[in-house]
């Protein structure tokens, strides 16, 4: 359920850059605006996700992800403007570059630091995935679509892969432009259906239908 490594190497830069591109474009009202995430303005989701990769590129993992390392990013850069947040994602965006050419096949499949339960690649790719994620969190209340990028591949492949550690499965995602997925114990059944959809659906950020999506569950809820 993973992505390979030259395809999370390939995409993922660039899906870094257009988060930044998207921060440079907003005004100062969309800069404040609620977005999607509870209790989050705009300008805190990009924190957030500038915070997280300015960790990775520090070696500051332990705790994150966690609700108290998120605070912290987010703390730390309160009060910046969209310009200090957008330079701050360059500069670590080309240490992400370095840190991807220098992974090896043998390296990508070695247990993620930082205490994530996954490997380095799926490690990689939930920060690939939660880059996506959060931009869609900016722009659905500003009345934006998000492009169908190689980060919603990655948020799918996550989602399953996160989803299978509570059980979800044996099916087979086939959703629209993804490859098809399988999860769990065997192929099983089948299911289509959106992509982002699917997303919105597996982090809680939509409400499903009974047995949606072949029942996947919130990978956030307790």
């Amino acid at each position: 359920m993973t992505l390979s490594r030259q395809d999370t190497s390939i995409g993922f830069p660039p899906e870094l850059e257009s988060f930044r591109q998207l921060i440079l474009s907003l005004d100062d009202k969309q800069w404040a605006a609620p977005s999607r995430c509870s209790g989050w303005t705009v300008a805190d989701v990009a924190a957030h996700v500038v915070g997280t990769m300015a960790d990775v590129a520090n070696g500051q993992l332990e705790g994150l992800g966690s609700p108290e390392v998120t605070e912290r990013e987010v703390a730390e850069r309160r009060g910046r403007s969209r310009q200090e947040i957008a330079d701050e994602l360059e500069g670590v965006t080309k240490v992400a570059k370095d840190m991807l050419a220098a992974f090896d096949e043998t390296a990508w499949q070695q247990p993620s630091p930082g205490g994530y339960d996954g490997t380095l690649g799926q490690g990689v790719e939930a920060l690939y995935y939660d880059t996506w994620l959060h931009a869609d969190d900016i722009r659905a209340p500003l009345g934006q679509t998000s492009p169908r990028t190689g980060g919603l591949r990655a948020a799918v492949h996550h989602v399953a892969f996160e989803a299978s550690k509570r059980g979800y499965g044996p099916v087979t995602l086939a959703l629209e432009g993804i490859e098809a997925i399988p999860v769990g114990d065997g192929e099983g059944p089948l299911v289509g259906g959106d992509a982002v959809e699917f997303v919105l659906v597996g982090t809680g950020r939509k409400p499903g239908e009974p047995g949606a999506f072949g029942g996947v569950p919130n990978i956030y809820a307790d």
